[in-house]
């Protein structure tokens, strides 16, 4: 029986204090043919220790640096830990992402000749408590357009790919975005067609913390939005051809995230609300949206003057 090398491609920063678990889940795999490429992005904490302990018994986990010439952020790591795979399958972690144990097993299991990639679902858990949350929805009848609204989520933990369809691609992980970067790299995928299965059974845990992305976009970290934001425009373009999916569902997806992110910014009296106010409505007119222009425009001034009425962005 034909045994493929499960290539495992983590970037980590400063995750001394986790890493550790995330490793300890891949050696207790079931399936062992698979190489570990970390790929730190820079950490200042004790992470390279940590990774040298377990690399010195298993020479399996290998550890690089992101290269100073590469821009900092997971993206990068990504990309350069891809050009020291060997393995037939590639699978992309989280370094605080943990295996189920037979995970690997029954990735492996579920390739064939003419599939390119085995999506399975994860297990979302409370960091703190270790509870689980629920696990993510990976079913649909219309992949993309539910893949961009967050009906479906793969996350970037979710698939493990054949090497010899990513190696086909003209780019993996885009670089310059810091936010939805395992979305638009999963969407840019699937724009490709490739001959999916998909497991209706959570293979990896993940772990859900204070700290998460999730919380800085709640905070208007304003990079974070901002990439956010363009990153949604850019695959708005990207579709605006597509007939298999309904473009005024995508559209008015990014409006209610465009007036998600003014509402908070009303709600905080954030420093940036024009900018998300003038982000909206250009958004609006695009869509001939008059209706909601003129709304949007009155329950704006009222806030900036009333400091009232934020609750009537729906």
């Amino acid at each position: 029986m034909i045994k493929p090398l499960v290539s495992i491609i983590i970037p980590t920063y400063n995750r001394a204090h986790l890493i550790s678990e995330t490793l300890d889940s891949i050696l207790r795999q079931t399936y062992q043919n698979w190489e570990c490429i970390i790929v730190d992005d820079g950490s200042t904490d004790t992470t390279e220790e940590t990774i040298s302990v377990f690399s010195k018994k298993n020479p399996s986990i290998k550890f690089y640096k992101r290269p100073d010439n590469l821009p900092k952020g997971p993206s990068a790591c990504r990309n350069y830990g891809f050009h020291f795979a060997k393995g037939d399958l590639i699978h992309f972690m989280d370094s605080d992402d943990l295996y189920i144990p037979n995970a690997l097993e029954n990735y492996k299991n579920s390739f064939s000749e003419s599939i390119d990639v085995v999506v399975a679902k994860l297990e979302l858990i409370n960091f703190e408590s270790g509870l689980r949350i629920r696990e993510n929805n990976i079913l649909t009848d219309n992949l993309i357009e539910d893949y961009f609204v967050g009906a479906v989520a793969f996350y970037v933990s979710g698939p493990v790919w054949k090497k010899s369809f990513l190696m086909k691609q003209e780019q993996l992980f885009d670089e310059n975005i810091s936010n939805l970067d395992d979305w638009d790299f999963n969407l840019r995928m699937l724009y490709q067609n490739p001959k999916l299965q998909i497991l209706d059974i959570p293979l990896v845990q993940y772990r859900i913390n204070e700290k998460s992305l999730s919380h800085e976009i709640a905070k208007l970290n304003f990079k974070e939005v901002k990439s956010e934001l363009s990153t949604r425009q850019k695959h708005l373009c990207i579709l605006k051809q597509n007939r298999e999916v309904n473009s005024s569902k995508l559209k008015s997806f990014v409006m209610d995230r465009h007036r998600y992110f003014l509402k908070r910014a009303l709600e905080l009296n954030n420093e940036n609300k024009y900018f998300f106010f003038y982000n909206l409505q250009k958004q609006q007119l695009k869509c001939f949206h008059l209706i909601g222009f003129i709304k949007v425009f009155f329950v704006f001034f009222s806030c900036i003057v009333f400091n009232k009425g934020y609750k009537f962005l729906k």
